[in-house]
């Protein structure tokens, strides 16, 4: 049986892990991603009370200097580091745990019943199903059924 080769994105998670640590931030997500004709690199962080321009600048140029040695990549790419942002999406079930009974979106990647997207609190998430409370009525989601869940910024 062959064994499933290790995602680019999920390397470079494993190689930052222990520097994000170091600096008491929270590694929210990481993106290996194609835009245009550009590869880029993209590092989540986090840490209490939210992170800022220099948490962003002082994490990449750790991280600079640790995948060049490592060199998990084989293209050139562009590094880039930011904060998940407040409509940040939920992927890990440890994110979904911290938020639970808070607002979020669910975008489905087909409609059901000719509606795509659904708003409301966050009941549970078990074994990759996610419910909310969409105006006093629970609907519950099969994760892999969406495009995205996110937080609901009620700002906008």
């Amino acid at each position: 049986m062959a064994k499933s080769k290790e995602s680019t994105a999920s390397i470079c998670e494993r190689i930052a892990l222990p520097i994000a640590e170091e600096m008491n931030l929270r590694l929210w997500d990481v993106r290996f991603e194609k835009e245009g004709s550009g590869w880029f690199l993209r590092y989540f962080i986090d840490k209490e009370g939210g992170v800022g321009i220099d948490d962003c600048e002082a994490f990449s140029r750790r991280i600079d200097p640790i995948l060049d040695k490592e060199d998990p990549i084989d293209k050139s790419y562009c590094l880039e580091v930011s904060s998940p942002g407040v409509e940040r999406e939920l992927k890990k079930p440890e994110h979904f745990m911290q938020y639970l009974g808070s607002k979020v979106t669910v975008r489905l990647i087909r409609a059901s019943d000719n509606k795509k997207e659904f708003v409301g609190r966050l009941v549970s998430y078990n074994d990759n199903l996610i419910t909310l409370d969409v105006e006093g009525n629970e609907m519950s989601f099969d994760k892999k059924l969406c495009a995205f869940c996110r937080l609901y910024d009620d700002f906008i």
